[in-house]
C-alpha cells in the first residue's frame, strides 16, 4: 500500500494541476473579455495586446501537459484520480482553443476599425458577455467538482445559439441592403461564429467536469440551437413590395 507520504505527495500534484487549470482559465477568460472590449470600443491597441497574450495560455497548456503526463507515468492512477488527470489534459486543450478564438476575434476587430460602426456590434458584445460568463462558471464548476454548476453552464449554450441565429440573419440582411456593408458584416459574422464556438468549448468542459466527477458521460442530447446551416434569408423588399431591380 502507498505510504501517507506518497498519498500526500500525489494529492499535492493534483492540487497543482487544479491551480494551473484555474490560472489558464483565468487567462483565457481575461483574453476573451479584452477582445470583446476592444471590439466594442474600437480599441486596436487593446486588441493587439490580446493577441500577444495568447502565448501565455499556450505556455500554461504545455506545463499542464507535462505535469499530467508525468503523473500518469509515475503514479499510474486509478478511478477518480485517473479521470481527474485525463480531464485536466482535455480541459487545457479546450481552454487553449478558447484563447485562440479570442485572438482571432481581436484580429478581426482591428480590421473592423477601418470601417464605419455597425449597429450589430452591440449584440455581438452581449453574446460575448454570455459566453465569458459561461467560461468563468465552468472553471468554477471544475474546481468545486460541481456537476450541478457544470450542467447549468451546459444548458446555457442554447441561449448563445439563439443570439447567433438572430445575428446571422441580421448581418446577411445588412449585406443585401448595401454592398458596402459586406466587408464589415463578414468580419462580424466570423466574430460571432468564433464566440459561438467558444460557447461550444465551454460546454465541452462542462461535460468533462461531469465525467471527471461521476465517471458517466452526459446522456442527454446537447441543446444545440444553431440553425444557420439551414437559414433562408429573403432579399429586402423595395417600394411597392417588389424585390430586386426593375
Amino acid at each position: 500500500m502507498p505510504s501517507d507520504h506518497t498519498v500526500k505527495s500525489f494529492d499535492e500534484e493534483l492540487s497543482v494541476l487544479d491551480n494551473s487549470i484555474a490560472r489558464m482559465g483565468g487567462l483565457a477568460e481575461a483574453q476573451f473579455a479584452g477582445a470583446i472590449t476592444a471590439l466594442a470600443r474600437r480599441d486596436s491597441e487593446l486588441a493587439t495586446s490580446v493577441i500577444a497574450a495568447d502565448a501565455k495560455v499556450d505556455g500554461l497548456q504545455g506545463e499542464i501537459d507535462q505535469r499530467a503526463l508525468k503523473a500518469l507515468a509515475l503514479r499510474q492512477p486509478m478511478a477518480n484520480d485517473l479521470r481527474t488527470i485525463v480531464g485536466s489534459l482535455r480541459i487545457a486543450g479546450e481552454l487553449e482553443r478558447i484563447a485562440d478564438y479570442a485572438a482571432n476575434l481581436a484580429k478581426r476587430s482591428i480590421a473592423l476599425n477601418q470601417a464605419p460602426v455597425m449597429p450589430s456590434v452591440t449584440t455581438v458584445a452581449r453574446m460575448g458577455e454570455l459566453v465569458r460568463a459561461m467560461i468563468k462558471d465552468v472553471i468554477d464548476a471544475y474546481l468545486e467538482r460541481s456537476v450541478e454548476k457544470a450542467r447549468e453552464v451546459w444548458r446555457r449554450d442554447a441561449d448563445v445559439d439563439e443570439i447567433y441565429n438572430s445575428l446571422f440573419r441580421e448581418l446577411l440582411t445588412y449585406m443585401m441592403e448595401d454592398p458596402r456593408n459586406i466587408s464589415p458584416c463578414t468580419h462580424l459574422l466570423f466574430i460571432a461564429k468564433n464566440i459561438e464556438r467558444m460557447g461550444d468549448h465551454a460546454t465541452n468542459i462542462a461535460e468533462l467536469v461531469e465525467f471527471s466527477v461521476t465517471g458517466m458521460r452526459v446522456r442527454e442530447e446537447r441543446p444545440k440551437q444553431d440553425r444557420t446551416a439551414f437559414a433562408v434569408v429573403e432579399p429586402p423588399a423595395t417600394r411597392g413590395g417588389r424585390t430586386g431591380s426593375a
